[in-house]
């Protein structure tokens, strides 16, 4: 297919396939176009809301004929239109960030490029890259050599490829085996309980103790059970950032228990696990770094693009056994081992290049700013709603859930319901998770762009709102 002269409306002449032997203006047009829309669309989110009052919806089959640049850029302006908006001040409701900028650029980029991490000859320079990131990350942590980790697209994908990898350390011949976690673990333990095919009752939960960290005596207890039992206990699911309130288990003694019962010790440390990079904040993730395997989660708060997540091991070689086949349709890499040989996913996009290219932009001050930034935005925003009208649930990170202090099941279903919708008018967006027996409502204060002042409307209206 010939490309256009520069002198030639690009409009017209939109290739499916870019040229290979020379830049192709055609292309270079189509992106900065769409760039710009995007541009622009982020740089309304102020006189929007983070939801959107309509959306739109575009044709969704392909036409007859290929549609031009024009009809192209209307189908993404249709898009943008009816999506959500984190970048709004008022979006605190989940753990949506905006993204970062060089981010957003590493993700175009990395579509560009298009290879693919399944195995190193697809993509060598990206492969090396992520093998070097990895072993970055566990030498922050404080992981030890032979750790090592492997990027996956979600947390849900992280933790199931985590007891995979503890399932295969601990053998074929162990039958029947329990895991172990917190009552308010995270629902994608349940999920990989069953994708795995374990038994019904093999997931047991733990109770909490008052400050929402896993109760040691009685996950004591329980072990002390399962061995008289002599049912074998797959693994321990430790939280450092449970998805309502913040709490972090303690890492450190569970570290312990596991170590002297034999257990693999899993942390899912999707929310919280960045505070490790943190000079100030390290000590909330002390004892992590005794895990066997990690989840870690550089989208939820740092403003890696989605979905950027990474598996880390304390001993790097548990995913070659869990994971590996062979790939006998590929030439034996240079360097450790093919992407596709230490996880769950074979082809693979390069979101090596988002999460590194954004802790690049940050660098060691921006990780600090934007880490302490939320936090302090959560002692800010607790500090100023009424503790005569609502109960604060505790928590060590930048999550905050609260409930009204008087009234029963009912009227906290009522108030958090009613309470969400005058919120969202006035362009704040908070959640309403179910938690303990009623419903709550739960601000997530890592979007860097809320300010004092929008905390201090924001949380006039909560205290009103129960006068």
């Amino acid at each position: 297919m010939q490309a256009c002269s520069e002198s030639q409306h690009p409009s017209e002449r939109l290739a499916p396939f870019a040229i290979p032997s020379a830049a192709d203006p055609v292309l270079n047009d189509f992106l900065h176009r769409s760039s710009d829309l995007l541009c622009r669309w982020i740089g309304s989110a102020e006189r929007t809301g983070p939801v959107p009052l309509m959306r739109p919806l575009p044709e969704v089959a392909p036409g007859l004929e290929g549609a031009g640049v024009e009809s192209l850029l209307s189908d993404l302006q249709q898009v943008m239109d009816g999506a959500y908006q984190p970048s709004h001040p008022g979006a605190l409701a989940h753990l949506d960030p905006p993204p970062l900028t060089a981010s957003i650029a590493a993700e175009m980029v990395c579509a560009g490029l298009n290879n693919n991490l399944l195995a190193e000859e697809l993509s060598p320079g990206l492969t090396g890259l992520e093998h070097d990131l990895c072993r970055w990350f566990c030498h922050r942590i404080g992981l030890p050599e032979g750790s090592g980790g492997v990027l996956a697209s979600g947390g849900t994908l992280s933790n199931l490829m985590a007891l995979v990898s503890a399932r295969a350390a601990l053998g074929s011949m162990q039958r029947d085996p329990v895991l172990l976690c917190s009552q308010d673990t995270h629902v994608s333990i349940n999920k990989a309980a069953r994708v795995m095919g374990l038994s019904e009752d093999a997931l047991q939960t733990i109770s909490v103790a008052p400050d929402g960290g896993l109760c040691l005596d009685a996950l004591g207890e329980r072990l002390t059970t399962l061995q008289a039992q002599g049912r074998p206990c797959l693994a321990v699911v430790a939280t450092a950032g449970t998805t309502v309130r913040g709490a972090i288990d303690p890492l450190s003694d569970l570290a312990a228990l596991c170590r002297d019962a034999g257990v693999w010790l899993h942390v899912d440390a999707a929310i919280g696990g960045v505070f490790a990079l943190s000079t100030s904040h390290a000590s909330l993730m002390r004892g992590m770094e005794l895990a066997d395997s990690i989840t870690l989660n550089p989208q939820k708060l740092l403003g890696i693009t989605k979905a950027s997540s990474l598996l880390l091991l304390r001993d790097r070689t548990h995913l070659r056994q869990a994971f590996s086949t062979g790939l006998p349709y590929m030439q034996a890499p240079n360097g450790v081992d093919h992407g596709g040989e230490i996880g769950l996913q074979g082809t693979r996009p390069a979101e090596i290049l988002k999460l590194w290219l954004g802790l690049r932009q940050l660098g060691e001050a921006g990780i600090e700013a934007t880490l302490s930034g939320a936090l302090q935005r959560r002692k800010a925003f607790a500090s100023m709603l009424d503790p005569n009208k609502l109960t604060l649930l505790s928590g060590d990170l930048h999550l905050l859930a609260f409930q009204a202090r008087e009234g029963g099941i009912d009227a906290a279903a009522c108030w958090s319901e009613e309470t969400r919708q005058m919120l969202l008018s006035h362009g704040y967006m908070l959640s309403r998770p179910f938690y303990g027996d009623r419903f709550c409502l739960k601000a997530v204060l890592g979007n860097p762009h809320t300010t004092a002042q929008h905390l201090s409307d924001l949380s006039d209206r909560l205290n009103a709102s129960l006068a």
